[in-house]
């Protein structure tokens, strides 16, 4: 994946690890960071927390922030990035949350919407990013690609 190996020379740079915490993606973001040989200096580990009962266990996603807003949502993604940052040696973590579809979408949901998170030692963001109805792989592509760029730009 191009920009996954300038990720780790930022991250390098900066002597800092990351981690990811994936559900829609189940592990491509950090197939992706691994699939550059040496990485294992800088990439620390990945959660791939498809259920809610993974995000709550593994990230320590609160039961009420699902009950709320649901699994989709920037409040979740904020909880997956933190928790995965946490939960690990990272200094940096990226957490994706999304419908890919096909199916799955509503009205206040649709397919193709997907909830980022990045967190630092200083903050976590969060942002929603809605590609569209196009198709399941091509949501998870997009995806990765969003969350590639999220590390990159916060690591530059």
């Amino acid at each position: 994946m191009s920009g996954a190996a300038e990720i780790l020379d930022l991250a390098r740079a900066r002597g800092v690890m990351i981690a990811t915490a994936e559900s829609c993606t189940g592990g491509m973001v950090a197939a992706a960071l691994t699939e550059i040989a040496g990485s294992s200096d800088v990439f620390d580990r990945g959660f791939v927390t498809y259920s809610n009962a993974a995000k709550m266990q593994m990230l320590g996603v609160q039961a009420q922030t699902l009950a709320d807003h649901g699994a989709v949502s920037e409040e979740t993604a904020a909880q997956m990035a933190a928790g995965a940052r946490t939960n690990s040696q990272a200094g940096i973590a990226v957490s994706v949350t999304g419908i890919a579809g096909p199916g799955g979408g509503s009205a206040e949901k649709p397919v193709g919407r997907v909830c980022f998170g990045l967190s630092t030692e200083k903050a976590t963001r969060t942002e929603t990013v809605d590609f569209g109805d196009i198709g399941r792989q091509q949501v998870r592509e997009a995806t990765l690609r969003h969350a590639l760029a999220m590390l990159r730009a916060a690591l530059a």
